[in-house]
């Protein structure tokens, strides 16, 4: 095992995650249609802070994500600034890593802390699937950029006589990944096949996922990391994420077809993670400027680690490479995490990283190593559900997985959490976390 690698500022402080607080999520084109990215951003920066009482100068930095990027607004970390009150001269940008972007927020952020550039920052993302850049055809761009610098109404003409008539049709987001033209679906069904997993596996793990992601709501665990909303007409609040379905069962789950393999596949809506709308932060200190203010921070920033593989065969298994080298910088195994944390995308990708991380054959052929990183624990893995439960605003979700974990590793007395995820590209996160 390599040496350790503590995350820490030039005076020897700890990277302190003060708070965290997310919109409730919605699916696709409900609570939050009409809502974009970036007022989802706003609303939770601006409750965040107020919840805090942190002096609004304290704030030196934000970095925010969004993956699907609105062309009026490509820098959604400054529109955030400028529109909840924050010191203008906050410095602020955004990154983007699909769906570990706000994982990439929260390590710029800390990065900036150990480096003494800041002493105080908020990362976190937001995703609106709900209100989508409709694009228009290749054919049709070139034609206005063209029509531009024609100088006469016939050259104009001319140029637009040249179109079809579906070069006029818009264009939505691509959902297939650009480089190999497969969707994340289709990822995840070979990776099912691959690994010998059924459909029942992943209906099980589904319905897991809704019925501890109700539980938690009943029990009260997570009203105090999310926030009430209004949105207009502001007649009624939007508290809740509203995809949970506690009511569900087995029987429920195993009516639906497969969604992208349709003779032969496993892999359906309702063992996928939904599209949704949403948004999350966290505010993260020096330990020492934590101190001067007051504050008793959630927990610590223990390591990350960040990964990439081949994007044709098993791109979805970010989290078994990502999870070792995030636990070897924490100078930590397995064994020692109270709570293992994994984004479900798919029931498929998830069971199929589970799998793996347990793999000494995986371990020594493919990664490289000794061993395996370890067998996770039933009873350590997605306590509280998971994205298949919560829904999936990708530049939110890290953020979310960050928050929720923290918490619970208060409310069982402290310890070490995990938290991973795979992301589009064939990237892959991993943060551990501690808190006392």
């Amino acid at each position: 095992m390599r040496q350790a690698l503590p995350l820490v500022t030039r005076q020897g402080d700890r990277i302190a995650i003060v708070s965290g607080l997310r919109t409730p999520f919605a699916r696709q084109a409900t609570a939050f249609h009409g809502i974009p990215a970036v007022d989802l951003g706003k609303m939770v920066v601006g409750e965040l802070l107020a919840r805090s009482e942190i002096p609004a100068d304290a704030i030196e930095q934000l970095v925010f994500g969004q993956v699907v990027q609105m062309p009026e607004a490509p820098n959604i970390a400054r529109e955030i600034v400028l529109g909840t009150g924050m010191n203008v001269h906050t410095d602020a940008y955004s990154v983007s890593r699909a769906c570990a972007t706000s994982f990439q927020a929260v390590a710029n952020v800390a990065e900036s802390l150990m480096a003494g550039t800041i002493r105080a920052g908020i990362a976190g993302g937001a995703d609106s699937s709900s209100v989508l850049p409709i694009g228009v055809s290749k054919a049709l761009a070139r034609v206005l950029v063209d029509v531009n610098k024609a100088r006469t109404t016939r050259q104009r003409l001319t140029l637009f006589s040249r179109l079809r008539l579906r070069d006029l049709l818009p264009v939505p987001p691509a959902v297939a990944e650009y480089s190999t033209g497969l969707r994340m679906g289709d990822t995840a069904e070979q990776m099912a096949k691959t690994y010998g997993i059924t459909r029942e596996q992943q209906d099980a793990l589904a319905h897991r996922s809704h019925q501890r992601a109700a539980q938690a709501w009943a029990e009260g665990k997570l009203a105090e990391e999310v926030m009430t909303t209004y949105v207009p007409p502001y007649k009624n609040p939007f508290a809740e994420d509203n995809n949970i379905r506690g009511a569900s069962t087995l029987a429920d789950y195993a009516k639906l077809r497969p969604a992208f393999d349709r003779k032969h596949g496993s892999v359906t809506a309702a063992n996928s993670t939904p599209l949704t709308d949403g948004a999350a932060a966290v505010i993260l200190m020096t330990e020492s400027r934590a101190k001067e203010l007051g504050l008793r921070p959630l927990g610590y920033l223990r390591s990350y680690a960040f990964t990439a593989i081949d994007v044709w065969q098993d791109m979805l298994l970010g989290p078994a490479w990502s999870t070792p080298l995030a636990l070897e910088r924490a100078g930590l195994t397995m064994a020692d995490l109270t709570l293992f944390d994994m984004h479900e995308a798919f029931a498929a990708q998830t069971l199929a990283n589970l799998q793996l991380l347990g793999s000494e054959r995986f371990a020594r052929e493919v990664l490289g190593r000794a061993q395996a990183t370890g067998e996770v624990d039933d009873a350590k893995f997605n306590v509280l559900g998971g994205s298949i439960a919560y829904g999936h605003p990708f530049a939110a979700t890290g953020a979310r997985m960050i928050t929720q974990t923290l918490h619970e590793l208060r409310r069982r007395g402290g310890g070490f959490g995990l938290v991973t995820a795979c992301a589009a590209g064939g990237l892959g996160a991993a943060m551990v976390l501690e808190a006392e």
